[in-house]
């Protein structure tokens, strides 16, 4: 594979997940394949600026979104620099680009009355796949934890004496995030279901299918989806979006903004403001209500 020691890099060093290192391979090899029929070209490393912004300008012809086409961008730059950092290259060819512009994504949290609509006033089957799909709603309002580590915990990372589980983030970062007793029980509810369904090769997994294999990232999205759109009109109903009402919900009600941070595995508070954007206009709202000044008699 003539990208070798750049995957081995993202895996070793920078311990990047297996979905992240996956996804800069196919970006890489998807230019590669665009140098070797457009200018038969069989080696990235003597592509010019020209050529990436002819990858680029076919790639808006196909109708890819700037977001998505600036990711693959910023995977061949990232390969550019690691070839400048091994001295394969003189001149990085993407160290002047400039990303396409893009509307800013506006991520709206479900509400209050949405999560209790769902967790209340949905009727969850008493059997296996009924109490693993609450467990999945719960667990990601109750922590925030993003689809991937929900996928990848393991039974052991339940620890009911110290109600704390533990996921495993970004680059393999450990963090604890304290069990709700709601979920707590919910958890060993569920564990009683799932004895009657695993099999070896997933056994070391928490959740798992009816046939006892692993989930996997599309059917938990699947999952979210068909439950809340039966109470929200929203146009994004995913496990993204759960990961958002979890921050929001906790700023709204005075949660410290570097404890949200923590809670959400990032490295950054950067990453975490983007959070108070609504928790802002809820700040708004209850000012609005209780200020003197503001009374309208």
């Amino acid at each position: 594979m003539p990208f070798r020691k750049f995957i081995d890099y993202l895996q070793l060093e920078k311990n990047y997940s297996k979905h992240t290192v996956l996804a800069y391979q196919r970006d890489l090899e998807a230019f590669l394949g665009f140098c070797e029929t457009t200018f038969d070209e069989h080696s990235v490393l003597n592509a010019n600026y020209s050529q990436i912004r002819s990858w680029i300008v076919s790639l808006v012809d196909q109708g890819i979104s700037n977001r998505s086409i600036n990711r693959k961008v910023a995977s061949l730059k990232a390969y550019y620099k690691f070839l400048l950092k091994a001295q394969q290259i003189e001149v990085n060819p993407l160290a002047k680009h400039k990303a396409l512009k893009t509307a800013k994504k506006v991520e709206i949290p479900f509400s209050t009355k949405e999560m209790e609509q769902v967790l209340q006033g949905l009727e969850f089957e008493n059997d296996f796949e009924g109490i693993r799909d609450r467990l999945i709603i719960e667990l990601f309002y109750a922590t925030g934890m993003r689809r991937i580590e929900l996928v990848d915990l393991k039974l052991q990372d339940v620890d009911f004496s110290n109600k704390t589980i533990k996921v495993l983030g970004k680059r393999n970062k450990e963090r604890f995030v304290p069990l709700l007793p709601s979920v707590e029980i919910l958890i060993k509810e569920y564990l009683a279901k799932r004895d009657g369904v695993v099999n070896e090769a997933s056994a070391d997994s928490l959740f798992l299918l009816k046939t006892g294999h692993k989930i996997y990232e599309s059917f938990v999205y699947r999952t979210i989806n068909n439950y809340f759109s039966k109470v929200s009109t929203k146009l994004k109903k995913s496990p993204h979006i759960l990961r958002h009402t979890f921050a929001t919900h906790l700023l709204n009600n005075g949660a410290d903004l570097n404890s949200v941070k923590e809670l959400l595995g990032h490295s950054s508070l950067a990453s975490t403001q983007v959070y108070t954007h609504n928790s802002i206009a809820e700040l708004k709202k209850q000012y609005g209500n209780a200020h003197p000044r503001n009374n309208k008699n």
